[in-house]
This record gives C-alpha cells, sequence and structure tokens, in this order.
C-alpha cells in the first residue's frame, strides 16, 4: 500500500543521519579516509549535503509506492533475468510513475548524461515488466552534489521505445561475450583505486596471457 505521513523537521534529519553516522562509523579502524578529512568532517558535510536537499525539496502530493524495490524481469533471448532495485517509486496526481534514483557526484550532470544513463532506461524496462506497463513514467536523479557549497538538483527525464530496444541489443551483445569469454578490462574508470579486482585485473595487463 502506498506510504503516506509528515515531513519531517531539518532537525530530525540532522539528528536521524547523526545517529545512523555514528552507528556506522564512529571509532572505525578500517575506515580510511581521504586526505584531510575524517569522522567529523564528513558528519557535517552530510549534514551540509541534507541541508541543501532539505531546502530545495518541493512539496508535492505524489504517492510513495515503493522504497528500495527489488526487480526481476527477463529479454527474449536472454537465458539470465535482469536484476536490480529501485531507490524510489511514486505516483503523481495524474496517475503517472515516477521513479527515483538517489545520487551523490563531486560536479554536476549534464543533460546527455541524464538523458543516455542506461540505468534508467533499465529502470523503466522494469518499471513496465511489474505492472506499469500503462503508464506514463518519467524518470529522474535525485543528486546530492558535493561542491564546496553543497547543492542538491534533481534531474528529469524520459525514455522512448527506441530508448529501450538499444539497451536490449547492447545487454544482448554483452552477454555474447560473456559467453564467449570476452572480457575487456575498463582501466581508465575512477572505480579502479577501490576494485576488487584490480591485482587480478593488474596481474592480467602485465602477464603473457592474451
Amino acid at each position: 500500500s502506498p506510504l503516506i505521513g509528515n515531513r519531517l523537521l531539518l532537525k530530525d534529519v540532522h539528528e536521524s543521519f547523526e545517529e545512523h553516522w555514528r552507528k556506522a562509523a564512529e571509532e572505525r579502524e578500517d575506515i580510511q579516509y581521504a586526505g584531510e578529512k575524517d569522522f567529523e568532517t564528513l558528519l557535517m558535510h552530510g549534514k551540509d549535503l541534507l541541508t541543501a536537499w532539505y531546502n530545495k525539496l518541493p512539496e508535492d502530493n505524489f504517492r510513495v509506492l515503493a522504497i528500495e524495490e527489488a526487480f526481476r524481469f527477463t529479454l527474449p533471448n536472454l537465458p539470465v533475468p535482469i536484476i536490480g532495485a529501485i531507490d524510489l517509486i511514486e505516483e503523481d496526481e495524474s496517475g503517472a510513475i515516477i521513479v527515483t534514483d538517489w545520487k551523490t557526484s563531486g560536479r554536476a550532470f549534464s543533460a546527455d548524461e541524464v538523458d543516455n544513463n542506461m540505468q534508467l532506461t533499465i529502470y523503466q524496462m522494469a518499471t513496465k515488466a511489474n505492472g506499469y506497463a500503462d503508464r506514463e513514467i518519467l524518470l529522474k536523479f535525485d543528486a546530492l552534489i558535493k561542491t564546496k557549497t553543497p547543492k542538491f538538483e534533481p534531474y528529469w527525464t524520459v525514455r522512448s521505445e527506441i530508448d529501450e530496444r538499444r539497451v536490449t541489443k547492447k545487454i544482448l551483445q554483452v552477454w555474447d561475450g560473456i559467453t564467449k569469454r570476452v572480457f575487456v578490462p575498463n582501466d581508465t574508470s575512477w572505480k579502479c583505486k577501490g576494485c576488487a579486482y584490480k591485482n587480478a585485473c593488474d596481474e592480467w595487463f602485465l602477464g603473457g596471457e592474451t
């Protein structure tokens, strides 16, 4: 059933965040902070980000249908399912479905990045496959932007049937490569530094194996 409730005060949002942050990270020796950051500076930065979000959050009458909603759907000629989870699904006054993905970023997103984002296209496909094929579907990123002055920006977009076809063809091509054991390392990604496979990847590059 849809979730309803009253909007929290900013003080309550800050208190909830601090409680969870302290439980998760305080006095954790296994957490390595970058540069001059530490537990307290990130606590304050988190509160600043939440303040930016709270002050720009629109007053709307959207009904919350699901939070962190797991999905699973299949595609023709693909023997494995597509699985994932959507951060937030809402319904507006007209009956349109609003699918939101929460993001943090060190910079603002461009319109092209949002309009061409494959993740949101897959979320639309999942939403259609799980009971909302007859509804208008609106997609958006709600982004906390970690600039010197923290910002919150919502980025709205839509997808066409052609967008879905393009993603489907990409997925099928990736699966074809997997079955043929074609794995191309993405060694220019910002994720490389903390990747669990970095050592194996480096060994593969330096080894004689092709």
